[in-house]
């Protein structure tokens, strides 16, 4: 039996240490262990011996800094993970492992009009269609991250109000999904799985504090502060959408008038435009025509990014992020939305945080959810139920699709 403070205790607190910075970053050199950890370098290289005996971790040669090192991951076959992503017309998921590859992923058209019931009926065929397409044993599952288009109750679990799903306020989606699968089912909404998204594979790699902003049919933000989603009290935390920059301004689904949500959103935007492009205009339509030099297009997308660029100085002012990663379609428009957003940001924010802020567009495109979504499984799992079962060696080889 372990005591608290013992030699024995002491030991399996490092091994969680390192499995959990593993774990959360995909791999890592030893030094980038030791230095995440604080551990010494020799008692990071024992540890990662004993593990990689233990078939926890693999071990790869690398390089780092021209030098030559060992990269550390977790091993491919030690676990699965499961992402799902509800969107305002599409359901997405993927599957991946522990050494985060993403073994098999799809995506449908969702009917945005489709209950909660269906929706979720749904994502149960398609997480078993592509379990069934990569020979994964369902007993390995360690955990699926939810992505869902609205505020989560921290304390319930419950889903708010949301105009991007009508009929879904007031579901507990963690649950719902937890009782077709089986298995523990971590939400968030689609902002923050967005920034973990960028965070773990994307434009925010190697920073601690960012703010995700999302732009489609609403205006969110996930903010990572410290390397961490930040969600407040109530879980409402980045509803960037929702400053207000005109109070003269139109009525927003929100009830007060003139918000950024007002100026950007494409359920506001697209109307705009629509006279003289058609109804069946899209933000994608709207990009892609901006690209190919409508004037039109061009200048809406300008009066966009100066109003996010509003938004972001004042998240500059209050938060003082390394870097702003704009996701949605919008964020396929380049320079021609980013550029207005850094104008903003250098003339409404304080010139010390400007100077200090990047404004990149994602690196994930529509995939940013879903991949935040496995990060999120990720990074809710327990070490310590990951090093009791791998030290088993029960748990049998996965088949990878696609990396």
């Amino acid at each position: 039996m372990e005591t608290p403070g013992s030699q024995s205790s002491l030991h399996r607190a490092n091994l969680e240490r390192v499995v959990r910075a593993v774990r959360l970053a995909g791999s890592l050199t030893q030094a980038e262990i030791a230095r995440t950890t604080g551990l010494s370098a020799a008692t990071v290289s024992n540890i990662v011996r004993e593990l990689k005996e233990g078939g926890t971790v693999e071990v790869t040669p690398t390089s780092a800094g021209g030098r030559r090192a060992r990269s550390v991951s977790l091993s491919g076959d030690a676990g699965i993970v499961i992402g799902v992503d509800f969107g305002h017309t599409h359901l997405r998921v993927a599957i991946g492992n522990l050494a985060h590859q993403v073994l098999a992923e799809e995506s449908e058209p969702l009917d945005v009009d489709a209950s909660s019931d269906q929706g979720f009926d749904r994502a149960e065929r398609l997480v078993s269609r592509l379990i069934a397409a990569t020979s994964v044993d369902r007993a390995k599952i360690a955990g699926v991250g939810l992505g869902v288009p609205g505020p989560i109750d921290v304390e319930s679990g419950t889903l708010g109000s949301t105009a991007i799903l009508p009929g879904w306020g007031g579901t507990r989606p963690a649950e719902e999904l937890r009782g077709r699968l089986g298995v523990p089912v971590h939400v968030d909404n689609d902002a923050n799985l967005g920034a973990l998204g960028e965070l773990v594979w994307g434009s925010g790699r190697g920073v601690r504090d960012l703010a995700y902003i999302k732009v489609a049919s609403g205006v969110g933000a996930g903010l990572v502060i410290n390397g961490k989603i930040y969600r407040g009290p109530g879980g409402t935390a980045g509803e960037i959408g929702h400053i207000t920059l005109d109070e003269a301004g139109p009525v927003c689904r929100c009830g007060n008038r003139g918000c950024l949500e007002t100026f950007a959103a494409a359920r506001y935007v697209l109307p705009l435009l629509q006279p003289g492009h058609g109804p069946d205009l899209t933000m994608e339509g709207v990009v892609r025509l901006a690209r190919d030099g409508d004037p039109g297009c061009r200048r809406v997308i300008a009066d966009v990014g100066r109003h996010i660029g509003s938004g972001v100085a004042n998240l500059c002012n209050l938060l003082n992020p390394s870097r702003v990663v704009l996701g949605g379609d919008l964020a396929e428009a380049g320079e021609l939305v980013l550029g207005p957003i850094r104008e903003s940001v250098g003339r409404y924010a304080i010139p010390s945080a400007a100077r200090q802020l990047s404004v990149l567009p994602g690196a994930l495109g529509g995939r940013a959810e879903v991949l935040g979504a496995l990060a999120l499984a990720l990074s809710e799992m327990g070490d310590s139920t990951l090093l009791d079962g791998s030290a088993t060696g029960a748990l049998p080889a996965a088949t990878p699709v696609f990396t």
